[in-house]
């Protein structure tokens, strides 16, 4: 019996045919419609400008965020369940098993948004639930931030001239989770807020430098082979992610310390961290900055020789939207309309792409074309 008719008689009978192939080919990329919905509801929570309804809107996003974060969960759960011989073929895909990454940073904008907005729905059990699934996003980020380079290092083949940005995504979780331990220690005890913190630079530490050397590689591969093909030109944006992230943590983290760390007879420290945050900051937007640019002179480029959609045309958002938060963090922090309107410019375009890319994966999503188990093709 071949492994596909054995993997489809293990499936309950009574599911669907149309059913079990979408659960069959279900890839953990679809995580990454949660990452860009997620990141839209916190930076139009953070619109610079009023606008009436903007708040009732980002919520409402953050809350359907959480529905496709729990849909996707149940059918990636149901793969490895019924087709567990196949699934675990992703380990040894040099593409696919990087988008096990988009998993912890989808949880992490599910705990930023119950920071943000659980409060006025559930009172303070919100940050409990927040703290809760920060630990949960924690371990699977460090699992994706260190297994994966593992399984390159050992199983997966990999060369230069294939080389590509999404390589960043299992590496940029732990740093993706760092911001998120920023944004929660403020509503700590202060004995566990100190914990945090202290993890959340440690998370930032593992994953910032090695994304920027993964960045100066990614430069050396464009100048030697030149542009990847372009089902993968949107990658060009994916650069972004770790610079805008890693900005913010800075921001979030430093903002955090001198409290805390005052409280824990340790003043000079926070207020290092602060200026650190803030100096630091500024440098990875002005290095962000390069990439943005580079990104859409890149996309452009595609555009005119065709750019085929598929689901990584959500990494226009995910990047887009964390580097629209560093901005709009460094306008509160420094009080300048360049970072102020910079950032509302952002923040209004990454609405624009999340609209046009979630209607063509809604089109997508119905008609099956999106549901591609790449590693079903390796032998």
């Amino acid at each position: 019996m071949s492994l596909m008719s054995h993997s489809l008689n293990a499936a309950p009978d009574h599911v669907p045919g149309r059913m079990v192939e979408t659960v069959r080919q279900f890839t953990p990329n679809w995580f990454a419609v949660t990452m860009g919905t997620g990141v839209l509801a916190l930076a139009l929570n953070q619109f610079p400008y009023p606008v009436p309804g903007l708040h009732g809107l980002a919520m409402g996003l953050w809350l359907a965020d959480i529905g496709l974060f729990a849909l996707f969960s149940l059918l990636y759960a149901a793969r490895w369940t019924f087709f567990f011989h196949e699934a675990r073929r992703i380990f040894g895909h040099p593409v696919m098993s990087m988008f096990l990454g988009t998993i912890p940073m989808g949880l992490a904008t599910l705990v930023n948004g119950f920071i943000a907005f659980g409060p006025a729905l559930m009172g303070d059990t919100a940050f409990a639930v927040a703290h809760g699934l920060w630990w949960i996003d924690v371990a699977l980020a460090v699992a994706c931030g260190i297994g994966v380079p593992f399984l390159m290092f050992t199983r997966q083949s990999h060369a230069m001239e294939t080389l590509t940005a999404v390589w960043l995504l299992p590496v940029v979780a732990c740093e993706v989770a760092a911001v998120s331990a920023g944004q929660l220690v403020p509503h700590l005890p202060a004995a566990e807020g100190l914990v945090v913190l202290v993890l959340g630079y440690v998370l930032w530490a593992a994953s910032v430098p090695l994304a920027m050397s993964l960045l100066v590689l990614l430069v050396l591969r464009l100048a030697l082979h030149k542009l990847p093909p372009a089902e993968m030109g949107v990658s060009a944006w994916l650069a972004l992610g770790p610079i805008g992230t890693g900005a913010l943590g800075l921001m979030v983290l430093g903002g955090d310390a001198p409290a805390l760390l005052a409280a824990h007879g340790l003043p000079e420290a926070g207020t290092v961290a602060k200026g650190l945050g803030l100096v630091g900051g500024l440098m990875l937007w002005g290095y962000g900055a390069w990439w943005l640019a580079l990104a859409g002179l890149k996309t452009a480029h595609y555009l005119r020789h065709g750019l085929p959609f598929n689901l990584g045309w959500w990494g226009f958002t995910f990047p887009l939207g964390v580097y629209s938060l560093a901005t709009l963090s460094l306008a509160r922090a420094t009080g300048l309309a360049l970072f102020e309107v910079s950032g509302a410019v952002l923040v209004a375009t990454l609405a624009g792409l999340w609209i046009v890319v979630a209607s063509r994966t809604l089109r997508g999503a119905w008609h099956g074309h999106l549901f591609v188990f790449p590693c079903l093709r390796m032998a």
